[in-house]
C-alpha cells in the first residue's frame, strides 16, 4: 500500500474554483495539494470563457464600429481571421499551462498531475499519466472542483458524426463554411455570433420558444433579431431526431422532426452541461457517481465535516465568477474551522461565510451582439417566488449616451422592484456595451439599496448609465 502524503487541504480540480481554494487556504497558513488531470486553469482558461471572448471581441467591436459615423465605411470588409485565431491562441496560452503551474508552485502548493479520486474519508488517490500512484491524506478538508463537461444527447447517429462541443467551437483553427448549432443556451448564442462574424453561414436550431430562456424574454428576442440581420438563420420550436455524417470528413446532415433535413460542414451541440463526477470516487464516501454534489451555503457536503464541492460541480451557479466566489467562501470556512473559530456543526456562526450571492444576486453577461447582461431575478422568477413586484422597462435607444455610442442604437432595460421593500430584485440590460452596466446593478441588488437612495446615485452625462435615471423616473411615474 502506498504511504499517504499528508496535507491540511487536498483539492481535486485545478480550474478557477480549485485555484482559488488553494490560494485562500495557503494565505491562511494551511498546507495544500492540487490535483489536475488536464491543464491548470481548467475549462474557462482554455475552452470556454477566455478563448470564446477572444473570438467574440473583434466581431463585436466591428459591429459597433459599423454604427459609428466616419468609421463605418472603414470596417466594411471581412475580419482577418488568422489574426483573430492567433490572438485567441495567445489568450488560451497555446493550450499549455506552464504559467498556471508555476503560479501554483509559487504559493507553496504541491501540484499533482493525474486523475484524482476520493479514496474514502479524507483521502484522495492520484494516478499520473505515467501510471504512478499517490495517496494524499487531508487533515481538514478535501474539495472537489472537477467542473462539468458538455452534454452530448443520445440522438441516433450523433456520436458517429463527431459533433463539435464548446471545446471544438472555441479552439477551431478555421471557420467552417456552414455551421449548424443545436441549442438555445449562452454557448449557442455566443458561438453563433462569433462564427457568423468570422465568415461561417450559421443556422441555429432551438428546441424551445426562444434563445436565452433563462433571461428576460426580450433578451433572446433582440439577440435572435441581430443574428438574423447578420445573415444567420435562427429557428425555434424544432427537434433534432437524427444525425448523419458523410464519411470521415464529409458534410453532416441533421434530420428534424417531420423529416426535414439540413446540411452543414460542422455541427455544434450546445445542449447543456453535466457534472464531471462519474469517476471521482463519490461511491467511496456514500455518494452517487455521475451526479451533482449537493452542498450547504458554506459549500460543504451535508453530513460530513471534511468534504466540500465548489464551482459548477455543485450546480448552484454554472459561472466561472460564481465558482471563484464559492471557492473564496469555502477557503475561508475551511481556514476558520481549522483554527477552531467556527465549529464544524455550527451553521448559525457562518455569518459572512455563506454563498448567498448564488441565489440573491447572480450576475451574468452574454457576449453577443447586442450584449445581454442580467443580475438577480427575472420578472417571472420573482412572481413565481411569491414577491409582489413591478417590472419597469425603458428603451435604451432613447438614452442620450446610447445615441452617441452608436447610430441606431437598439436595446432595452428592465428593473424588477420589490414593491413591499422598494428594493431591486433584478435588472436586465440588452444592447451594445451593456456588460459594463452590470456591476452597478449587482451592487444595488446584493446591497438591497432602497430606491430612495438610488435617486442620489447620479449617472454621469452623457453615458449609457443614464438608463438608471430613466428607469427610476419611469418607476416614480
Amino acid at each position: 500500500m502506498t504511504e499517504a502524503v499528508e496535507y491540511d487541504v487536498v483539492v481535486i480540480g485545478g480550474g478557477p474554483a480549485g485555484e482559488n481554494v488553494v490560494d485562500r487556504v495557503r494565505a491562511a497558513g494551511l498546507s495544500a495539494a492540487l490535483v489536475e488531470s488536464e491543464l491548470v486553469g481548467g475549462e474557462c482558461s482554455y475552452w470556454a470563457c477566455v478563448p470564446s471572448k477572444a473570438l467574440l471581441r473583434p466581431v463585436l467591436a466591428r459591429a459597433d464600429a459599423r454604427k459609428v459615423p466616419g468609421l463605418a465605411e472603414a470596417v466594411r470588409g471581412p475580419l482577418d481571421t488568422a489574426a483573430v485565431f492567433a490572438h485567441r491562441d495567445y489568450w488560451a496560452g497555446h493550450w499549455k499551462d506552464d504559467g498556471g503551474a508555476d503560479w501554483v508552485r509559487s504559493i507553496g502548493v504541491d501540484l499533482y498531475r493525474g486523475h484524482g479520486r476520493l479514496y474514502g474519508i479524507r483521502k484522495v488517490s492520484v494516478t499520473s499519466p505515467e501510471g504512478e500512484h499517490h495517496v494524499l491524506a487531508a487533515r481538514h478538508a478535501v474539495v472537489v472542483a472537477t467542473g462539468t463537461r458538455a452534454l452530448v444527447p443520445d440522438v441516433p447517429g450523433l456520436a458517429a458524426a463527431r459533433p463539435w462541443t464548446s471545446r471544438e467551437a472555441t479552439s477551431a483553427q478555421q471557420a467552417p463554411e456552414r455551421l449548424l448549432i443545436v441549442g438555445g443556451s449562452v454557448v449557442a448564442a455566443e458561438m453563433a455570433t462569433a462564427w457568423q462574424g468570422l465568415g461561417s453561414q450559421v443556422t441555429v436550431l432551438v428546441r424551445g420558444a426562444r434563445l436565452l430562456p433563462r433571461m428576460e424574454p426580450f433578451a433572446g428576442e433582440l439577440v435572435a433579431d441581430a443574428l438574423r440581420e447578420a445573415g444567420a438563420v435562427v429557428r425555434t420550436g424544432v427537434d433534432v431526431e437524427a444525425v448523419v455524417r458523410d464519411g470521415s470528413t464529409g458534410p453532416v446532415t441533421v434530420v428534424l422532426a417531420g423529416g426535414e433535413t439540413l446540411e452543414g460542414d460542422e455541427l455544434l451541440m450546445a445542449t447543456g452541461r453535466v457534472p464531471h463526477t462519474e469517476d471521482v470516487g463519490l461511491d467511496t464516501v456514500g455518494l452517487e457517481p455521475g451526479g451533482w454534489i449537493g452542498v450547504d451555503e458554506s459549500c460543504r457536503v451535508p453530513g460530513t465535516d471534511w468534504l466540500y464541492a465548489v464551482g459548477d460541480v455543485n450546480h448552484r451557479a454554472l459561472l466561472t465568477h460564481q465558482g471563484k466566489y464559492q471557492a473564496r467562501i469555502a477557503g475561508a470556512v475551511i481556514a476558520a474551522r481549522a483554527a477552531g473559530a467556527v465549529a464544524a456543526s455550527d451553521e448559525g456562526a457562518w455569518g459572512s461565510y455563506a454563498a448567498t450571492a448564488d441565489t440573491a444576486a447572480l450576475p451574468q453577461v452574454v457576449f453577443t451582439d447586442p450584449e445581454a447582461a442580467a443580475v438577480g431575478l427575472t420578472l417571472e422568477e420573482a412572481e413565481r417566488a411569491g414577491h409582489r413586484v413591478r417590472a419597469v422597462d425603458y428603451d435604451l435607444g432613447q438614452v442620450s449616451g446610447a445615441g452617441l455610442y452608436a447610430d441606431g442604437y437598439r436595446g432595452r432595460a428592465r428593473m424588477v422592484v420589490d414593491l413591499d421593500r422598494e428594493v431591486l430584485l433584478g435588472a436586465t440590460f440588452v444592447g451594445p456595451g451593456t456588460a459594463e452596466l452590470l456591476h452597478a446593478a449587482t451592487i444595488a441588488v446584493a446591497g438591497e439599496v432602497p430606491i430612495a437612495r438610488l435617486w442620489h446615485a447620479v449617472p454621469a452625462f452623457p453615458t449609457v448609465s443614464e438608463i438608471w435615471l430613466r428607469l427610476l423616473e419611469a418607476y416614480r411615474g
